[in-house]
């Protein structure tokens, strides 16, 4: 870990990311927060199916409507305010009660989670078909699906 300096982003503010038709925006990264950890802001979000990450642990905090977490074998419903923990190595997942609604913020740590949503973006711009851009881009970042 590096040491980083202070900064602020405004509501809306963050680095723009895109794909399935989803849109992230990435609040602290690996290089703003000297490897600490990640916070990226779910704008237009799509479910997560179940999966399980080797290397970070997941902090959920929901901003607006409803959600449904799925963590190892223990669903957990909250709304705005709502906190939910997925250690890494733990399978969940995440859907919304009214699909395609609500915000919520997700914290990894360590840093790095960005690099993964970064690859995905790309893939997609390059017009990589999705099924393979997701194997291979989890592959890298060891995330396993299902």
């Amino acid at each position: 870990m590096t040491s980083a300096a202070g900064f602020v982003l405004a509501d809306g503010e963050g680095e723009q990311l895109a794909f399935s038709e989803a849109e992230f925006l990435v609040k602290a990264s690996a290089d703003t927060t000297g490897g600490a950890f990640t916070v990226i802001e779910e704008r237009d979000p799509l479910d997560t199916p179940r999966h399980v990450h080797a290397h970070e642990d997941e902090l959920f905090i929901v901003l607006e409507g409803d959600h449904v977490f799925e963590i190892g074998d223990r669903e957990f419903t909250g709304g705005p305010g709502a906190v939910v923990f997925g250690p890494r190595g733990v399978p969940h997942a995440h859907r919304r009660v009214v699909p395609r609604t609500g915000r919520f913020l997700t914290l990894t740590s360590p840093a790095g989670f960005e690099r993964f949503l970064r690859e995905l973006a790309a893939a997609e711009a390059a017009d990589e078909p999705q099924a393979e851009a997701y194997a291979r881009v989890a592959e890298t970042y060891g995330i396993a699906w299902g």
